[in-house]
């Protein structure tokens, strides 16, 4: 592969002795107080400041996704934190490092699903309807889940879900995203055989991209917020450690079924 050459440039920020300015605007005189944590954070990514309604839904996404519980991420963060108690980042880091299609990361998949039914409806001029069919029908036929549907806990709906869209309606967000999530799921008992309801990591990327978030920084809204639900839990394993706790519990709870133990003469005879 053939290497252009280029000035290397960011329009993100630069400094000098006296200011700091951050997409085109002085850090102290005119952001630090006058922006909230996720409007800066969506002016850190596209350079503009956020409507009331992406403001609104940047927001309520973030404290959507936050926080469930002893998840996956969680113990790892727990129990690496009472491995290095001195390393908070470590610990931080091992929980962020479980950000993958099955844990946190499905917002970020489900959300170009929904993308490509739209481009594919829009470029054929088909319904949406014909246009998730054809998506759902070629995930199924890979034998692949659909990314952004169905809960182990919240097997009869997902209440964040519920409440998402219920403000969607409220804020006047009703666009082709949350149109094509729920046709999808008025789908999926045709195509699997059994009703699979949109969960956070469905509902989060719709309301989100109807509000002109880019899709390509879906990821980094549950990455963003866990980072806020692990230090919590991290201040806590400080004070009220669980994470050996976790360990033992594992530890008893799951058995061995491995060749017995064997004499070392026999082996070497």
């Amino acid at each position: 592969m053939k290497i252009r050459k280029q000035e290397p440039f960011s329009t993100i920020a630069t400094s000098d002795a006296h200011s700091i300015t951050i997409r085109g605007k002085d850090l102290c005189s005119e952001l630090i107080g006058k922006l909230n944590f996720a409007d800066f954070y969506f002016f850190l990514l596209t350079g503009e400041m956020p409507t009331p309604q992406q403001s609104f839904f940047v927001n309520a996404t973030l404290v959507t996704i936050a926080e469930h519980g002893l998840t996956p991420t969680v113990q790892a963060a727990r129990m690496t934190y009472d491995a290095d108690p001195v390393a908070l980042q470590g610990a931080v880091a091992a929980g962020i490092l479980g950000a993958g299609s099955v844990v946190m990361g499905t917002s970020e998949l489900c959300g170009r699903f929904l993308h490509e039914i739209i481009t594919l409806a829009e470029t054929d001029s088909r319904p949406l309807k014909d246009a998730a069919l054809e998506k759902v029908t070629q995930l199924r036929e890979a034998r692949k889940t659909v990314p952004g549907y169905g809960h182990p806990l919240h097997t009869q709906g997902d209440p964040r879900t519920h409440r998402l869209l219920a403000l969607a309606r409220e804020q006047g967000v009703t666009g082709r995203y949350i149109e094509a999530l729920c046709t999808v799921e008025q789908l999926l008992p045709q195509v699997y055989g059994r009703p699979l309801l949109a969960n956070a990591s469905g509902s989060i990327p719709a309301v989100l991209l109807d509000v002109g978030f880019p899709v390509g920084a879906l990821k980094g809204i549950p990455i963003l917020a866990r980072t806020a639900g692990l230090l919590g839990h991290l201040h806590e394993e400080a004070t009220r450690p669980i994470g050996f706790y976790m360990y033992n519990v594992a530890d008893e709870s799951i058995t061995y079924d491995g060749p017995p133990p064997r004499s070392l003469r026999k082996d070497l005879a």
